[in-house]
């Protein structure tokens, strides 16, 4: 029996001890950078670059107070510490040993490698995010400008647009989606990825509902609740369930691709059996989307240390957005005159 019980006892604490390489990425199970990463935080130094942040007094404080209020105010948000500077210098330092040794790229705590620019992680991805969020505000405004003060409203006031309000919502979510991911790229903690996250899917949600409620022509309001109920509880559940109990990227990632094909789908069904006019811009919407989700699924190391798989789909997205915003402003139009013609 004890001796059975000596067994147990000895694999839970080998399980316990190998535990955290199994789960890690395979650069941060490398053990040259783990030694890197302990000397430097031990030293505060990798090679000849040292960082103030990581002098430490015999309290545990650092020595100067916080280094963020030494830097500049542009970067004191990022507030990097000993740990981050660490990992990320002991990663550029491994990634040129592997490079001179012939070896691929490999990911460290779950991400590529990436070259900081001003404390910025990823600058190519948030200059692209940036680009998509002025888009996504120049379409939203022109359609605002077209629907209220170009195309005839109701004696109500009212748009005969019946979908105006929307694509308003749809407008605001996409804006706040791109900001979150803008952050995101800019400085990664747990908070920004769940900001990120949250926003992604709560706007690949709604863009389900607005396929559905476009492309089945929804008008009823009971109907239009019948469809958002589920999808809003099942995407509110999500988050909930991503934020407060575990930040799944896996299970998000499913989630995620499944939202994304079903509105894909839909669009695609509508757009091979409406007469719409301007239904070839969809099937450019629909098929540069179907490419921006397979860059997202497919990733493969950033190139030179900036531009990768979801760097690229973020490009895509920017001629896209213009295209798909030309469509509902040509939606608009087209219901508009519809209408007008039956009141007359």
């Amino acid at each position: 029996m004890a001796r059975r019980l000596r067994c147990i006892l000895f694999l839970a604490a080998l399980s316990a001890a190998l535990l955290p390489a199994l789960l890690a990425s395979s650069g941060d199970s490398d053990p040259v950078y783990r030694s890197c990463v302990e000397q430097c935080q031990k030293s505060g130094c990798v090679g000849e670059r040292c960082f103030q942040h990581c002098k430490f007094s015999s309290d545990g404080k650092p020595i100067d107070g916080p280094w963020y209020i030494e830097e500049p105010l542009c970067l004191r948000w990022k507030q990097w510490d000993c740990q981050t500077d660490c990992r990320y210098h002991c990663m550029l330092a491994r990634e040129e040993e592997r490079n001179k040794l012939g070896d691929k790229p490999v990911k460290y705590h779950g991400k590529w490698p990436f070259n900081r620019v001003y404390g910025i992680q990823e600058p190519v991805s948030v200059a692209l995010c940036a680009l998509n969020l002025a888009m996504q505000f120049q379409g939203w405004i022109s359609f605002f400008i077209l629907v209220y003060y170009k195309l005839p409203l109701r004696p109500t006031k009212k748009t005969y647009y019946e979908y105006t309000g929307v694509w308003h919502i749809w407008g605001i979510l996409s804006m706040n989606s791109w900001f979150w991911s803008a952050v995101f790229h800019s400085r990664d903690v747990e908070l920004t990825e769940k900001l990120d996250i949250s926003s992604a899917v709560a706007l690949l949600g709604f863009s389900l509902i607005l396929a559905v409620l476009r492309a089945f022509n929804v008008r009823d309001e009971a109907a239009r609740v019948m469809v958002c109920a589920p999808v809003i509880a099942f995407v509110t559940t999500h988050i909930l369930y991503l934020n407060f109990y575990k930040l799944d990227c896996g299970l998000n990632m499913k989630v995620c691709t499944a939202m994304g094909v079903l509105q894909l789908l839909t669009w695609a069904v509508w757009a091979g059996t409406t007469r719409h006019p301007s239904r070839w811009k969809l099937w450019v919407v629909v098929a540069g989307g179907s490419i921006t989700m397979l860059l997202e699924i497919y990733d493969f190391p950033p190139y030179q240390g900036f531009i990768d798989a979801h760097a690229i789909s973020n490009a895509i997205t920017i001629p896209l957005t213009y295209l798909w915003w030309s469509f509902v402003k040509d939606d608009a139009e087209f219901v508009t005159s519809a209408l007008l013609k039956k009141a007359k």
